[in-house]
């Protein structure tokens, strides 16, 4: 997949839009936007994959390929969300430990909170398993834990 584009549709599970855009064949961003884009494909297996999972399919989403173009300390908080369990709901302290950070230094708790709020690609990323802000927003992540505690 070297194709690169925006593709967008709209998510009832969600009320509203879901986008993704790709690049090189990685995701580099997520959004939820109020509309879909009118330049916006469609039809895209990483779309057709997030519907599945909207529908219910359990999916974890880690060998999806994502770009982040994120500060080093920040790739690390989000490659260690990528490894929280489908259904699970975790600390920020937790995700700081699984980063290799101190979970009882203040900066490296501000490290977390600030990768999570950060997120290029939510859902992906999936900041919606931790008990802290993150870049998905607030409905969307009830929505999503709701999805994920119902399978």
């Amino acid at each position: 997949m070297d194709e690169a584009g925006i593709y967008a549709r709209q998510a009832d599970e969600l009320d509203g839009v879901v986008q993704v855009g790709v690049a090189g064949g990685r995701v580099i961003s997520v959004s939820f936007p109020d509309a879909v884009p009118d330049d916006a494909e469609a039809d895209h297996p990483f779309l057709d994959r997030l519907f599945s999972y909207l529908d219910g399919a359990e999916d974890h989403f880690d060998d999806v390929p994502v770009a982040l173009t994120v500060p080093t300390d920040q790739r690390t908080v989000l490659d260690a969300v990528r490894n929280v369990p489908y259904g699970e709901t975790v600390s920020v302290a937790r995700i700081a430990r699984m980063a290799g950070l101190d979970d009882d230094d203040e900066a490296d708790l501000r490290t977390v909170e600030t990768a999570l709020g950060e997120n290029p690609v939510p859902i992906f990323v999936p900041d919606h398993r931790i008990e802290a802000p993150g870049a998905t927003p607030d409905g969307v992540t009830r929505r999503l834990r709701a999805i994920e505690s119902s399978t």
